[in-house]
């Protein structure tokens, strides 16, 4: 039997309400922030990420699916969503657009590591981009949008931490403490670490090998290497979020694992699914799109994992939204019944009512039986009796109570409970 690949995992039809769900639920706070919608291709061309996510990132370096096409070009599998919005923002020419460009996506996203809980090779996410303002304010904002985000999924054990990793300006006598530090330590670091130090030594902070974990606790703090301009953006970041009541921790081991972030990074964990997870992260990325030979343009944004998510909404119990039922299952008692259910079904449909009738010929008691494994609350039972009165006898499978309504007002009734024109008693849904 054909096994799906490793690292990737199928969302069954009994568990994509809850993806629905978030998906939902992210849009709609999209829309306060006047965020819309971008959809980019899941492949672009390799050099788009080398430039952009960085040559000395882990993702560039060892996880990206690449390949060669037929017409011998080089070929990436998305990795994350930021690139592929930079390509499109300078590509469409939005620069001309009124600033600042606000776009949001629900993509795939493919990286080759080990699979492990809430980390998969194909995973999914949301992210959110902006476009043109180099304020402390939208730092601020876009923070506020992903802890308002976090809130309305139900996460409450949720903690927001801070950096700023400055600018290449004063970044650079920081790489140079960096390096001073660690020289000394390179031969007890992992070979990952040792390739950093030349290039990018910042990259050694966020190394998961626990050994190299034990020099990376005394580094220097970039918060100390901070130029004037700098320094000033990430306080003005503090105090707007201090004033918008976003509880945080100033954290300087936040560096974030792609090499197109400066100032302001932040990350937001959970410790609820066990070891201290980040469920959404993000930052400032102001020389991204000069790197992909736009002229300079400030950007800040975010990405948040949605099988991580899911996984650690499910360790805390936070609420998640319950499956849709259909609306009324029709069942039919013979060949001639099935047929009238079959055609009142497309009528209920046309009205906006979800329904379902007998497709498998089963019996009367075994459609009540379906009916209420599929959750209908309403069946509409049709025999040799009610197709020569034109009605249907209604039960309502939540409180058993039943009435005969006719065929041409059955959609009125499932929607409103209306009373019917004899005067027997209905009832609301």
């Amino acid at each position: 039997m054909i096994q799906i690949p490793k690292g990737c995992k199928d969302v069954l039809p009994s568990q994509a309400h809850i993806w629905q769900s978030i998906e939902r639920k992210a849009r709609t706070e999209a829309a306060r922030y006047g965020y819309e919608e971008i959809r980019t291709p899941v492949f672009e061309h390799t050099e788009l990420f080398s430039r952009g996510v960085g040559e000395t990132s882990d993702i560039v370096s060892k996880e990206m699916y690449t390949f060669l096409d037929k017409g011998n070009r080089s070929i990436t599998l998305r990795p994350e969503g930021t690139a592929g919005v930079a390509r499109a923002f300078i590509e469409n020419g939005l620069a001309s657009e009124p600033l600042p460009f606000k776009a949001y996506y629900i993509c795939s996203a493919y990286r080759y590591e080990r699979p492990q809980a809430g980390r998969l090779r194909e995973f999914h996410q949301f992210g959110a981009e902006l476009y043109g303002a180099d304020s402390p304010a939208a730092d601020a904002e876009v923070i506020c949008f992903a802890n308002a985000l976090l809130k309305n999924f139900g996460l409450q054990r949720v903690s927001l931490r801070i950096n700023s990793i400055g600018c290449p300006h004063c970044r650079a006598d920081y790489h140079e403490a960096l390096k001073n530090y660690f020289r000394p330590h390179l031969g007890e670091m992992c070979e990952d670490c040792r390739t950093r130090f030349e290039k990018n030594p910042l990259r050694i902070l966020d190394c998961k090998n626990e050994k190299c974990k034990q020099f990376t606790a005394g580094a220097p703090s970039m918060l100390d290497y901070l130029c004037h301009d700098c320094r000033d953006h990430f306080g003005q970041v503090k105090d707007l979020l201090a004033m918008a009541k976003v509880k945080f921790v100033v954290d300087p081991s936040i560096v974030r694992g792609l090499d197109y972030y400066t100032r302001t990074v932040f990350e937001f964990v959970s410790d609820a699914a066990g070891a201290q997870g980040t469920v959404l992260g993000g930052g400032r990325y102001d020389g991204l799109l000069s790197q992909l030979g736009a002229k300079p343009t400030p950007a800040i944004g975010f990405g948040m994992g949605i099988e991580r998510l899911i996984m650690v909404m499910e360790a805390e119990g936070a609420e998640k939204s319950k499956p849709r039922h259909v609306k009324c299952y029709l069942a039919g008692m013979d060949e001639r019944s099935r047929a009238e259910a079959f055609l009142l079904a497309q009528k209920l449909r046309a009205e906006q009512i979800s329904c379902e009738c007998d497709l498998m010929q089963r019996s009367l008691k075994a459609q009540f039986k379906y009916a209420d494994k599929i959750g209908a609350r309403f069946v509409a039972v049709i025999g040799e009796e009610e197709l020569a009165l034109g009605r249907a006898q209604v039960k309502d499978m939540k409180t058993s109570r039943s009435e005969s309504v006719d065929f041409d007002k059955l959609a009125q009734y499932i929607k409103k409970g209306r009373v019917n024109e004899n005067g027997e008693r209905s009832f609301r849904s």
